[in-house]
Parts: C-alpha cells; structure tokens; sequence
C-alpha cells in the first residue's frame, strides 16, 4: 500500500492515525478528510505525510541519511530503544501497512533510570538495549510516529579520540560547585570533545557571575587535592576530567586576589596540620613527581634569591605582569612561580606539591612535558625567560638595529648596547640577573675585528677537560692455556681502535695486527670494530673483548690467510612436556673469534679446531667412554644420535658430500654433524678410523645467535657466525664451568628469543680473569679553581666549522677566531659549570672537583671595564645557592643546598627533605649550577632602607648603583 497519511507526534495522535490506516486500507481516497478533521480537533502543527514502507525502509537504513552512513565527528546521533526499532523493521519489512506490528510511539523508556531526570542507566550496550540513528534518520521516525509525551530525546555527539570515531553515549557529567559553596553542585553533562572554557561558561551562566566578574576553575582530583584549570582551550578529555569530579569556580575578590588559600588542600585532616606546623620560611621541601628533582632543585636555588624572593612576597608583581606579550605565557609562569614562593615562605608547610607548577611549564615548554629526566640548567634558563617576559615592563617592543663599535670606544658602545636592551627587555629579572659582556671576533684573512656588547643571563663556563680516558678490555690469547686478561688501558679521547690495540700490546706482547676489537653483549657480538674507527664510539659501560686472530674475517678471494669465524655457545635445553622434546637453546659464556686455515675450513677442520680452542673448558672423554663406543653398532650409535633429533649445517637434509681430499663419515646419519674426536688434534689423519664420541653440534646462524642457516661451511664467509650446540648430559658431562668461561657469563644464560642482561653488571668482579698490573690504575684528576674554568671561558677561540662568521670586509664565511670579555656583572651572578660534554659520537660527565669560594669570589681580574676602585664590593660575591647533579649522563639525581636569606643558616633540600649543613659540606664534585650574590647588593638589602623587601624594581625600591648599572 502507497497512501499518503498525516501522522501526529504525540502518542494519541499515533493511536489516532492508527485507526485511520484501517479507512485507507478501504477506501484510500477517502483518508485524508477524517484525519484532517482529527488533526483540526486536536490543533496539532503541519504534519508531514507517511510514506511508503519500502520508501521508509530506504529512507532509515540505506539512503545517505540512514543507518549505514559513516560516523562524522561532531554530528548528533540519537538512541532508540532495541525493541520498538525492531517492531517498526518487522512492520516495514513485512509490507501490511495495516498489519498488527505497527510499532505506536517512539518509547525509549526502559533505556532511562527515572522518568524525572531522565538519567541513561548504566551498562547499556549498542545492538542488544539500543540502536544509533543518525539526525536526519531520527527526524524522519519522530515525524513520522511521534514520541512518547513528555520524553526527552536521547541526543549524543560523535567525537574523534586517537583517531578513533565513535558516538559518546555516556558524557562526562561534572558537578560544578562555587568556593564559597562546596555544598551546593549542579550536575552537568559535557562531551569529551569540549572545551574547559565552555565548562567555565556555563558555570558563570549557572550561578549567574556578572560579566564584570574574573573567574577561574579548579579541579579537585581522586586524592583530594586541586588543579587549576589554567588552559580553556584544552577539552574535557585532554584535562583528563572525569564524570562525578568536582569543579570548583573561584571568583576574584575585589582587592585583586584569589580567594584559593586553602582550596588546594580538601583533606581536612591536612589542613589542620598546616595550621598547626610553624616553620622558619623557606625551609620548605618540594615533592617529587616523578623525575622532577632537577626542577626542584632549580625552583630552591631561585627561591634562595633574596630580592627576587622579595619581590613575590611583596606582591610587586602584581602591578608589572604582562598579559599581552607576544613572546610572554600571559602572566601564568610568574603567578605559577609566584604561588609556589609564597607557600614556601609562609611557614606553613613542610614540603609542598609543585603539580600545577609543573603543568604550566610543559604546557608552555613541550621538553618537558612527561616525566623524562631534564638538565636543572636548561630548565633554570626557560623559568627566567618566561618570568622575565612575563613580568617585562615593554609592553611594546620597538625595533632596535643593533650596531658594531666601527672603531668608537668601548664605553660608548657598551653604553648603546645596554640602552638598546633595556628598550625591549625591562623587568625584574633583567634588573638582577642580567650583565654585559664584550665579543671580539677577528677574521683570519684580512684581520677586520668585529666588537659587540651582547647581554647574558648567566655564564656556562667549561672546564679543563684531559685528553686522555681509561677503558677496561679484557684480552683473549689463541693459545688456550693462557688465561684471558682483563687490562686498563690509557687511550687518547679522540683516537681511534688501532690505538687500543697498540696500547694493549705493549701490555701483552702481541702485535696489535693480530688483535680484533668486540664489543660483547648478552653472549652475543653487539658489534665488530674496524681499526680505523673511533675510540669515541665505546662508551664506558661497554664489555670491550680484544682478541688475538691470526687472520681476517672477510674471506678474500686467493688469499692465503686465516678466516676468523665469530662462534656462540649455546645449550639445548628440555621442554617439560611428557616426550622430553626440546624447544630452545640458550647462549652462555662469552663468544669467540676463531681463527681457521683455509684448508681446514670444513665443518671436520673446524670441529677440531673449536676442540684445540676449547681445550681450557672441555674434558676428553675417557678411554671407557671411547670403549662405549667401539662396542656398540652403528645402528646403536646411530640410534643415540637420533634420540636427540638435533638439526645441522646441512642442505635438504642430509650433510654435503666431503671432498675426496677429507673423507668424511658414511654412515648415513643426517641432520647432525657427526664430528669425531681424535686423542691428538694435530695428527693428519681425521676423521680417524675408530668411530669417538659426539660432544656438542656446529650450526651456521646469525650475529643474533638464532635463524639456523642452510649454508654450506664454504658459504659462511657470506655471514660467518657458528654455534656450538651442547647437549644438556654433554655439556654436564665434559664441559667445565670454571671461572672465566662458565662462572660469571654462564651463570645467567638467555633464551634467544628474549632481551636479556648484560655479561657484566655494574659492580660485578668479573672471575677467572688474570688481572694485569695496570687494572689497579687510576688517573688522578686533580682539582680545578673555579678561576681557571672562568680563564677557559675567556680565552680566545677558533669557531668550528659548522658556526662560521660573516665577515663583511671579505664578504665571505670565515673561521674567525673569537674572545669574550665580562664588561658589566649583574647582582645575582649564576655559573653554569658546563659537566657534561657532548660529541658525534660520545656523551661524558665530567666528574672533577671544582673548588669554588663561598664568600669573596673576586672579578675585578675579569672585568675589562673601568673599574672604580672606590668600591670594591661591585665585583666581589657572596655564594648563596647551588644545584648539585650526582649520578652520570643517563641517570641521577638533583639537589640545592641554599642559603636562607633571613636566618643565613645554610640548608640541603632534596626534594621533600631539608636539612641543616655547615658550609665545609657544600663543595663537591657534584656542584653543577652556583649563584652568587654581588657584596653591594646583600649589604643594601639588610640595611634598614632596603629592609621592605624591594629588589631593584622601579615598583618597589630605588634602583641599583647606576655606576655599575649604567642605565636602569
């Protein structure tokens, strides 16, 4: 049937509309006058027309608008209760438009909890309770059959997370809460997919906020504390908010400050002991995250700056935080700062949580988001960066050309460099860490000398660094009844692998030709050094064997010479099943490179050849064992051999066939290597007559230890890797596991199929090695003044290749020589002493101690400007802070000792914990980022004029001395 009905939404007039199909099913041209009637009576709006079952069906399930269209982000989707859409598919499909499975109303009633908020139960599954409908789709349903009265529609947004597009049945629902009204929440339903500031909105729009009104959102998380909401852009899932987490909108008092004092702490029972606990300020610890000791450790060193401190607490920040700087983080780095300053020197806590600290820097600096270890320095450069462009007084930077001397004086030029940025740069932190210094660059061909003044923020000083390093190798002989070797060897930093071998044999005798470097790891080669390699590329931790080879390991055509083969040793080991079969080998002891004459070169010559190397390790069997042998028959033997089913370097199969020269065994085994064993390795006659007994098997593989090869032993030169194989009775039976071999490298065999440990770990005495004479050196690295490292950093260099200079009087690239000079020094003067040092091909820390002063670190011997001699306190410093770094390159640890600037007690945090020092403890190899306090500027602040906590701001206090300063 095609007639054409008005249908009503509402559920009556679907009953209604019910009736009338019964008319049409009669008389089709009379329908439409009653249901107009009924529609009159009821004054229901314009009602769109049924259509057709096929063209309803068509229109629902298979037309673009349908079931089957894709899933678009951001569209609506609509649930509809399994049952009733299963009764209007019965309907449609059954083609009885006046058949009794007419589906009535849409009802999605048993989808909902309660009829009054109209929750979604929970656990709802797609294709068993509902079915998904695209917009257009439900339209058509609800147009066409209604919707129960009073029923919400079920709408849902389509979101895209991790690439991944799906309908979010389930929002997240936040309970938003007023702070001064934790009591009282809304519950509201946000997707995914929006945004915090859309959350912000509708929670002023909720509790009616005036448009005047600042607000911002907290979040408090599952252990009872809050973050801060700083980023409206993120969305809800980004924020990682949850559904029954309490947002908290905090609204800005009239004085300017946030009502949060307390909001960051719900647990009341932590709040108490806050209120109680009475501290000395500052003596405050910071919890570590995660990996986050070396922000800490930056954080308490800053902290520790007297009239940077001062300037927070004072609240002088307030007036100078810059919003609108294009190259600023719109104030939230110095609040951030800020907040964590004054926690730390109320007194009131113990340690603190730098968590919301933590997210604003690896928001605005993605290097450290996560929890990766970081450089304390690096991160102490971005926080002064950020405070300084947050807090800049410019809040227009004009453009500034900036000049070479051209041959004016110094004073003059250091004068213009220091207004030029004082034109753009302008805020606290220029005023107390930042200083002048003078670059001279020369070019090598026509002598033009370029001057400049640039600004510094701090000085990365380098420190004298040896030429020379220490490696422990440990040296393998041929000869099997000599020992291996462990030696220390003095090699130059930036030699190459042939100097290893050349220092290695003055200590054994043998010629440095005749020796191959490896780098062993897990019982397997890593990696196989070529001579003219560099010593760079072997880093400490390395196992670094040298072997003693009689030839080369790349098989050259007509030559005469030996073939060194890579060997591994591995051992067959049981399954526990009920046929005692076997389903892996496993490495043990530490690989050999063994050298093997060319016409020896068969899986016979090599058999012997591995038995003379082996000799050390492996017992001959006994003459009983050999009378074994003799008495039973080659089927017998046979037979035993087979019980162990083991595969061998064979093709097809079947071992190849031996050459007429070296007649082989012909007793038919196949897959295995049948090798025998004569009682004299260096007799001519082999195989010998009598048939001996079978120790281990020989298989080709690869520099893994695994994929068994198929090639013969005269293609191995392709990948020339064997493995000897041991049987587990065999290798019990006549292998001795004696210090050296089996003692410390086969104590922790590894399946191959696995990541196993290394051969030696840190710390472990590595057994049945001789010990050479120069194992006990050590070289001494003498102690450094932090003077000489402040010579280096002063002293004339060449630029490297990759950091020419543009000489315009050449009008070329040139490897100019360059000379940086200190003209002005700042009052907080930070020196990073640059540890650790970086190369192509290596990474160290230098662990020398540089011996630095607490107190009257002159510079007068530095600074080329002018000196007033009057006041000899404007170049000489107090220590105040220092950042330690213990451990290597790849791991460590951070920590500060400071010294407190009311008290003057020096103190050691390490993240949570502080504690009291004296100063004899501050010096250490560990030093690594030091502050230090011009002598003017801490006599100032303790004077009664410069007690109010005022730095060198023009919003606080009078500015420094302009002799030094220059311009402020």
């Amino acid at each position: 049937v095609e007639g054409r009905l008005p249908i009503s939404h509402s559920c009556v007039g679907c009953r209604r509309e019910r009736t009338a199909m019964a008319t049409v099913a009669a008389n089709p041209a009379a329908a439409a006058a009653p249901a107009e009637v009924a529609g009159a009576e009821d004054r229901e709006p314009k009602r769109e027309e049924l259509p057709g079952l096929d063209n309803q069906w068509r229109q629902i399930e298979n037309s673009e608008s349908g079931r089957e269209r894709p899933l678009r982000a951001g569209e609506s989707w609509f649930l509809v209760e399994k049952h009733w859409y299963k009764q209007w598919e019965a309907y449609v499909q059954g083609g009885d438009q006046d058949s009794s499975t007419f589906p009535g109303c849409i009802n999605n009633a048993t989808l909902f909890e309660d009829e009054i908020n109209w929750r979604l139960k929970e656990g709802l599954v797609e294709g068993e309770d509902y079915v998904l409908l695209p917009a257009a789709a439900w339209h058509y349903l609800v147009s066409w059959y209604g919707l129960e009265d009073g029923q919400p529609p079920i709408e849902r947004k389509v979101i895209e997370l991790s690439n991944i597009r799906k309908v979010e049945v389930y929002p997240v629902e936040l309970l938003l809460v007023r702070h001064n009204d934790l009591r009282t929440s809304h519950a509201v339903q946000f997707s995914n997919t929006d945004s915090v500031g859309l959350v912000l909105r509708t929670a002023r729009e909720r509790f009616l906020v005036e448009p005047q009104e600042d607000t911002r959102l907290w979040a408090k998380n599952s252990e009872g504390s809050l973050d801060r909401l700083y980023d409206t852009h993120l969305t809800v899932f980004d924020s990682a908010l949850e559904t029954g987490q309490l947002i908290i909108m905090e609204t800005r008092k009239k004085d300017g400050t946030w009502p949060s004092a307390q909001l960051h702490v719900m647990n009341k029972k932590i709040l108490e002991e806050d209120e109680d606990f009475r501290g000395q300020p500052g003596i405050c610890g910071l919890t570590n995250l995660g990996n986050t000791c070396f922000m800490n450790s930056a954080l308490q060193c800053l902290s520790n700056v007297p009239q940077l401190t001062e300037y927070f607490l004072s609240n002088c920040y307030l007036e100078e935080l810059n919003f609108r700087n294009p190259l600023g983080m719109k104030g939230e780095i110095a609040e951030a700062y800020a907040d964590l300053v004054k926690q730390a020197w109320s007194g009131h806590h113990r340690s603190i949580v730098p968590h919301v600290f933590k997210n604003k820097v690896g928001h605005f600096a993605s290097q450290f988001l996560g929890y990766q270890q970081h450089d304390s320095q690096e991160l102490l450069s971005f926080l002064l960066d950020g405070l300084h462009e947050d807090l800049n007084r410019v809040k227009k930077k004009e453009y500034v050309e900036l000049c070479d001397a051209a041959g004016r004086p110094d004073q003059e030029v250091a004068q213009e460099a220091w207004q030029n940025h004082k034109r753009r740069n302008d805020s606290v932190i220029v005023d107390t860490f930042h200083g002048l210094f003078k670059s001279t660059l020369v070019c090598p061909d026509c002598g033009n000398v370029s001057v400049t003044f640039d600004p510094f923020c701090y000085l990365s000083v380098p420190l004298p660094i040896s030429h020379k390093r220490v490696l422990e190798v440990f040296f393998i002989p041929m000869d099997p009844r000599r020992k291996p070797e462990q030696h220390r060897l003095v090699v130059p930093k930036k030699g190459k692998i042939s100097d290893l071998c050349v220092a290695l044999s003055k200590h054994t005798g043998i010629s440095p030709e005749r020796m191959m470097v490896a780098d062993v790891f897990s019982h397997r080669f890593y990696k196989l050094y070529q001579l003219e390699e560099p010593l760079s590329s072997i880093l400490d931790r390395d196992d670094i064997f040298v072997y003693e080879v009689s030839g080369r390991i790349e098989a050259i055509e007509g030559s005469r010479e030996d073939i060194v083969v890579p060997v591994y040793l591995r051992e067959r080991t049981p399954a526990r099943d009920y046929n005692n079969s076997y389903y892996g080998l496993m490495l043990f002891g530490h690989p050999l490179l063994v050298s093997v004459p060319r016409d020896r070169f068969t899986w016979e010559g090599l058999y012997n050849v591995l038995m003379y190397r082996l000799s050390r390790y492996v017992t001959k069997p006994s003459s009983d064992d050999e009378d074994d042998g003799d008495e039973k028959g080659e089927g017998e033997d046979e037979g035993l051999y087979k019980s162990y089913d083991v595969p061998g370097p064979s093709t097809g199969g079947s071992l190849r066939e031996p050459e007429p020269e070296q007649p082989g065994p012909s007793s038919g085994v196949t897959n295995r290597c049948p090798f025998l064993l004569d009682n004299c390795l260096g007799t001519s006659q082999w195989p010998p007559r009598r048939r001996r007994k079978q120790l281990f098997t020989l298989q080709t593989v690869n520099s893994n230890g695994t994929s068994d090869r198929t090639t013969s032993p005269e293609e191995v030169h392709a990948q020339p890797y064997i493995a000897i194989d041991w049987e587990p009775e065999m290798k019990k039976r006549y292998y001795d596991e004696i210090p050296g071999m089996g003692g410390t490298f086969s104590s922790c065999p590894s399946t191959i199929c696995t990541s196993p440990p290394q051969l030696l770990q840190p710390g472990t005495e590595p057994r049945g090695y001789v010990k050479h004479d120069c194992v006990g050196y050590v070289m001494k690295k003498a102690p450094v003044r932090l003077q000489e490292c402040i010579e280096l950093f002063t002293t004339v260099e060449t630029l490297e290749k990759e950091n020419p200079w543009y000489c315009p009087s050449c009008k070329q690239h040139q490897l100019a020589t360059k000379k940086l000079d200190l003209w002005m020094l700042p009052e907080i003067l930070i020196i990073h002493l640059k540890r650790f040092s970086y190369t192509k091909f290596s990474r160290e820390k230098l662990d020398t101690l540089v011996e630095f002063p607490i107190r009257d670190l002159d510079f007068s011997e530095f600074v080329i400007k002018p000196q007033n001699e009057s006041n000899p306190e404007l170049y000489k410093y107090d220590l105040i802070a220092v950042s330690n770094h213990y451990g290597g390159m790849r791991d460590g640890h951070y920590t500060t000792f400071a010294c407190n600037k009311d008290s003057g007690q020096w103190h050691y945090f390490d993240d949570n914990s502080v504690s009291p020092v004296n100063e004899n403890q501050i010096e250490s190899k560990a030093a690594y980022v030091l502050f230090y306090q011009r002598q003017d500027v801490a006599r100032r602040l303790l004077s009664p004029d410069g007690s109010s906590g005022a730095p060198a701001s023009p919003a606080c206090s009078s500015p420094p001395s302009s002799e030094f300063m220059d311009v402020n």
